[in-house]
């Protein structure tokens, strides 16, 4: 099994904009109207808003290939850039999204790694990450992975509130 992380780059930025169009679409389409998908996957994947964090030094993005084909993607936040104010000693995992057919390859579990490595490498005492309460796999996921429910926050999909479970992790 031939699986590789690279640094995303401006170079990227198309392929970027794709991978996630693509993994938001197929991982939420089923429990949401069209409309709100649409409405949030332009707001959040447009390339200007990629660009500007790809741009922000407190935000790293990566893709995971296997067998030499983008099969998914991770973004990291500290710092101000972290979507929640969780202080200087915690790392954010804002985005970490597999394609559908990649899936049950051990993917997610090699960008979690990869996420435990930069927060260690970076002296972060907690890594966290929001999960929408209805994503019952990704949540059995993280909870295996040694994640824990520290709290909630709302997610707005296009016009609808929706509760994201906060869940974290110490590293130790």
């Amino acid at each position: 099994m031939t699986i590789s992380i690279n640094k995303c780059t401006f170079q990227d930025l198309r392929i970027l904009q794709e991978i996630s169009y693509e993994t938001f679409n197929e991982t939420f389409k089923h429990q949401n109207s069209q409309k709100n998908i649409n409405a949030y996957l332009e707001k959040a994947f447009n390339l200007k808003q990629l660009e500007k964090e790809l741009s922000n030094i407190s935000s790293q993005l990566f893709f995971v290939y296997y067998r030499n084909e983008v099969a998914g993607y991770l973004k990291l936040n500290t710092n101000d850039a972290q979507s929640e104010e969780m202080g200087v000693e915690s790392l954010e995992i804002e985005r970490i999204y597999i394609k559908s057919k990649f899936q049950k390859h051990g993917l997610g579990k090699y960008l979690l790694n990869k996420a435990f490595e930069i927060a260690v490498t970076r002296n972060k005492k907690k890594i966290w990450l929001g999960v929408w309460e209805k994503n019952e796999n990704a949540i059995a996921f993280y909870k295996k992975m040694g994640f824990v429910q520290a709290g909630v926050h709302s997610f707005y999909m296009g016009d609808e509130e929706q509760m994201d479970l906060i869940m974290t992790k110490i590293i130790k």
